[in-house]
């Protein structure tokens, strides 16, 4: 099963729902996909890690062999391509890797080299398989991370997908082939708005989806209200708690120091698993009717 963990923005609760969520499933690996800023791994303290690096092909010009037709510059999508000053110039931060340029250059005048964007790292903390993406500073998108980190998934397994905040492209390509979707709300008008732009991705996704009001401190009727608008199961609400807080900001995961939260994520995790599991069997059966 793949659970994806969204937010609407930074700050909301999403990596401390998702540790928490690794935390109580049985047999479960934790991949945190917010690559421009990994922090699940400051909680989960893998061990044992192995690092790969993540490389990308981009092109590399013979500028005798150019003639300047420039069909490589009309080609690009992307802008990464100009021809200035009697020679091909490229933006890698702008490449995306599709190798079009290779393939129709007349003169055979590019070829492609390896750059490196950033790496994957695969440890374990106690019984969870902790996988960690991570982008070199200055690059533009985290998607081929996010591809290596997704890669052969083993859905026998109860893989907690910590997302990117918002609704970027790197967050649909974390959220592909979800059993589930997480939101998680912050109870402010601005969380509310924010939320508001992952909702309407994970209905174009139609994945199965609830939500979870985190740091409640007993208002969170703004949140509620956009739940029941937007017919959003709300799964529970998790409070603005000393015990958390001080947990959290000493690189605790609350689950397994708290059984009083141990219980509350047990809780969130088996409500997600008869949603997804319900969600499965209403596809079949209209897939059978069909028929």
């Amino acid at each position: 099963m793949k659970i994806s963990v969204l937010s609407g923005k930074g700050g909301t609760g999403k990596t401390f729902l998702s540790v928490n969520l690794a935390q109580v499933a049985s047999n479960s690996v934790y991949i945190d996909c917010d690559v421009e800023e990994p922090n699940g791994n400051l909680f989960l303290k893998a061990k044992d890690s192995k690092i790969e690096n993540v490389d990308v092909p981009v092109p590399v010009f013979d500028q005798e062999k150019c003639t300047g037709c420039k069909e490589c510059v009309d080609f690009c999508e992307f802008n990464a391509l100009a021809y200035v000053g009697g020679k091909i110039k490229i933006f890698k931060e702008l490449c995306h890797s599709c190798g079009g340029c290779t393939l129709l250059c007349p003169e055979k005048a590019i070829k492609e080299v390896n750059r490196n964007i950033g790496k994957v790292e695969v440890g374990t903390s106690g019984n969870i398989k902790v996988k960690t993406g991570e982008l070199n500073i200055g690059e533009a998108t985290g998607v081929p991370i996010i591809e290596k980190l997704l890669e052969d998934m083993d859905y026998s397994k109860n893989n907690i997908v910590d997302c990117p905040p918002g609704s970027s492209c790197q967050v649909m390509e974390s959220i592909k082939g979800s059993d589930y979707a997480l939101l998680v709300i912050e109870p402010t008008k601005f969380g509310v708005h924010n939320i508001n732009l992952v909702y309407e991705l994970v209905k174009i996704f139609d994945i199965p989806y609830g939500a979870v009001i985190n740091k409640d401190m007993g208002d969170s009727k703004i949140a509620e209200e956009f739940c029941l608008k937007n017919n959003i199961k709300l799964l529970d609400k998790i409070p603005y708690d000393e015990e958390i807080g001080k947990l959290n900001s000493n690189g605790h995961i609350v689950a397994r120091e708290s059984k009083r939260f141990e219980g509350i994520f047990k809780e969130i995790f088996d409500k997600i698993k008869v949603e997804a599991i319900s969600k499965k069997v209403l596809d079949k059966i209209e897939e059978e009717v069909k028929q």
